[in-house]
C-alpha cells in the first residue's frame, strides 16, 4: 500500500511540475505541447493507480469515483490546452 501512495503521489505532483516546465517553454509551441502531453500522461497514470487502488480494496467506490471526476476533468483540460495551444504560446521574436 505505501509503495502505491508513492506511484500516486509522484505521478499526481509531476502533472503540476509538467504543466509549470510548459509554460517555460510556451515561446516554442512544439515545447509547450510536447510537455503537456507529458502532463496528460501523468494524469493518466494517476488515474491507473487509482483503479488499481480501487480494485484492490484500498479505497471505497465514492471516494474513487469523487476522485477519479476531478482527474477526468483535469485531464480534458489539458487536452484542451494542447488544442488551443496557439492562444498559449509567444511567437519566437
Amino acid at each position: 500500500m505505501f509503495a502505491l501512495t508513492d506511484q500516486i503521489r509522484r505521478s499526481s505532483r509531476g502533472v503540476g511540475a509538467l504543466i509549470a516546465e510548459a509554460w517555460t517553454r510556451r515561446r516554442y509551441e512544439a515545447d509547450f505541447v510536447n510537455k503537456i502531453n507529458q502532463a496528460l500522461a501523468e494524469a493518466n497514470e494517476t488515474q491507473s493507480w487509482l483503479d488499481f487502488a480501487l480494485d484492490c480494496g484500498y479505497i471505497e467506490e465514492d471516494e474513487y469515483r469523487e476522485i477519479d471526476e476531478s482527474w477526468q476533468h483535469i485531464g480534458a483540460m489539458l487536452r484542451r490546452m494542447i488544442q488551443r495551444s496557439n492562444s498559449f504560446c509567444h511567437s519566437p521574436a
